[in-house]
């Protein structure tokens, strides 16, 4: 199966570079599977499209402010803070023009926090797509919230705005340590979900944070040969009982992204017909031919 196969035209006009003046006054576009018929919608309409018996699996991921700026001489840099090592002292990280960093290279953030480039720290911590980075001081949560920006889609051609720190985040967002948001669930509001509830609906959630395995681009011909990313992820032993009782009554749970379902089908077991619980790693790649488990359906933007 060769990548090409999957390439389309996106005019870049079409390409919204801020979101909607409110949250959740987004178009919907509804397909019946059985007419195969195309509708327009809003997204306030969702509760009323969906089965009254479903199950919604939602990622309550929180993107941290991972993208920071330093200088190094006269040069600004750019960095997009991955995963923390070494209690936060030293960071897995995305840097702009790479190739101009060498290991040794030192860099001053404007509140006087020094860091310099390192080699990797194991082999098994090799990657051609990451540096790594060890600071003077430990960059935790806290020094991002006042140092660090919310990092954005490539896409998004724009720096950027006050307002991002709201709207590039689920209103459900609970657990920090993502590195970018869950897309799908951004057109949900609190409305939204109290509507859901009013339906019985039931709902529930899982963690995972999104790493460079979500937005990474595909770079071989063959899709088959591309290597995802590894991410992590956590089911609480509610949310594992509540997808297998869905499942074993034949109700639908309906994924809320890709995320959730990557997560979901990560976790399942087709023997047992249970998901594991607790921490766990995936690196599964979904496409073409993959034979689902316990997900229906995907709730896609």
């Amino acid at each position: 199966m060769f990548t090409k196969d999957f390439d389309f035209e996106l005019p870049k006009e079409l390409i919204a570079q801020h979101p909607t003046v409110e949250r959740g006054n987004d178009r919907l576009l509804v397909l019946n599977r059985q007419t195969g018929t195309l509708t327009d919608a809003f997204f306030s309409d969702l509760p009323s499209l969906l089965p009254p018996d479903c199950l919604m699996v939602f990622n309550n991921t929180k993107v941290r402010h991972a993208r920071i700026y330093a200088h190094s001489g006269e040069a600004e840099v750019e960095f997009l803070l991955i995963e923390p090592l070494d209690e936060g002292f030293v960071w897995k990280v995305l840097v702009k023009r790479a190739k101009r960093q060498r290991e040794g290279k030192q860099y001053t953030f404007s509140d006087g926090t020094c860091a310099v480039l390192i080699p990797p720290p194991s082999l098994d911590a090799a990657d051609t797509d990451c540096k790594y980075v060890r600071f003077n001081r430990c960059i935790d949560d806290r020094w991002l919230e006042v140092n660090g920006h919310i990092p954005l889609p490539p896409y998004i051609k724009r720096g950027g705005t006050d307002e991002d720190a709201a709207r590039y985040q689920t209103v459900y967002a609970a657990t920090i340590g993502s590195i970018a948001a869950p897309t799908a669930g951004l057109h949900f509001t609190d409305t939204v979900l109290q509507a859901l509830d009013t339906q019985h609906i039931a709902r529930t959630t899982i963690t995972l944070h999104v790493g460079l395995g979500t937005f990474l681009p595909v770079r071989t011909e063959v899709i088959e040969e591309h290597a995802m990313h590894t991410e992590k992820f956590f089911i609480s032993d509610e949310t594992a009982d509540m997808v297998e009782s869905a499942y074993q009554s034949g109700k639908t749970v309906l994924a809320v992204g890709t995320t959730s379902v990557r997560t979901l089908e990560s976790a399942w077991n087709a023997e047992t017909q249970r998901l594991q619980r607790g921490a766990a790693s995936t690196n599964i790649f979904i496409y073409p031919g993959f034979t689902f488990g316990p997900t229906g359906a995907v709730c896609e933007h």
